[in-house]
């Protein structure tokens, strides 16, 4: 029988650190916190990763799913630093990194109607420990936006468009991921709903209408919210129309960072 030799644990003569090494689509059940029924259970994909010694020449993959099960009955977003802690610990690493992406659910009433159904956003917590522990959180979120331009130029009717918003931040104090879509939802031209009614469709019909934005207005407008939350130390907003009558997609960006002045 061959001696079973640790090929991972072999020296390695190249000098290259590897800034992120392990797993990827790691799909596993959370909770998360929820404003309206305090917790929501949900299915994340998790990306989890530790930095490489130059020395090294590969990492125990298997380690990264062990640790994640010692931590299966646990609240794993309330518990990142220790995870990642012994994440470190288990690969004999400097650095550990994981990033939680999940559905979250948030139940919606139609404007007029009152007709109550379940939206998705798609949400993500991105956590890393090297010296100190760092954490941010994410949200995606779908809106309406109506043109400006094709308001103003037209005798009748304009383009609308669903667009795709992007919030990711840091913070200081405890933020409530409903906080962030409300935030952006308020800055649209209208907000998208998962049913809607004739009376409804009316409803943000015209709503758009009556609010048209352009994409760098969206950005815009929740940069302005974001800037005046003395909880939020660093945000990044990204926002994408699908536009409807454009072989193309218009894009904005606003990245800040409120705790460097």
């Amino acid at each position: 029988m061959k001696n079973k030799i640790d090929i991972q644990s072999l020296e390695d003569k190249r000098k290259i650190t590897i800034d992120k090494v392990g797993v990827k689509n790691v799909r596993y059940p959370i909770i998360v916190e929820d404003r309206a029924n305090k917790i929501q259970h949900t299915i994340a994909d998790l990306n989890m990763f530790v930095e490489l010694p130059h020395n090294h020449r590969g990492t125990h993959m298997s380690r990264f799913i062990e640790v994640l099960n010692h931590f299966h009955q646990e609240n794993l977003i309330g518990k990142l630093p220790d995870f990642l802690q012994e994440m470190k610990e288990a690969l004999n690493a400097d650095a550990s990194y994981i990033t939680l992406s999940f559905p979250y659910f948030i139940k919606k009433k139609a404007p007029v109607s009152k007709t109550e159904s379940l939206l998705s956003y798609r949400c993500f917590f991105e956590a890393s420990l090297k010296k100190d522990f760092c954490l941010s959180i994410g949200v995606e979120v779908p809106i309406t936006t109506l043109c400006p331009c094709s308001k103003e130029i037209s005798d009748y009717g304009a383009h609308s468009q669903r667009s795709n918003v992007l919030v990711k931040l840091i913070f200081n104090e405890f933020i409530w991921l409903e906080e962030i879509i409300e935030l952006v939802e308020s800055s649209a031209s209208c907000e998208i709903y998962p049913l809607l009614k004739r009376v409804d469709e009316k409803f943000v019909t015209e709503k758009a209408y009556d609010n048209p934005t352009f994409v760098e207005d969206v950005v815009r407008e929740i940069t302005l919210k974001l800037q005046k939350d003395k909880r939020i130390d660093w945000f990044l907003v990204e926002s994408e129309n699908q536009e409807s009558i454009h072989n193309h997609n218009a894009y904005a960006k606003v990245e800040r960072n409120i705790k460097i002045k």
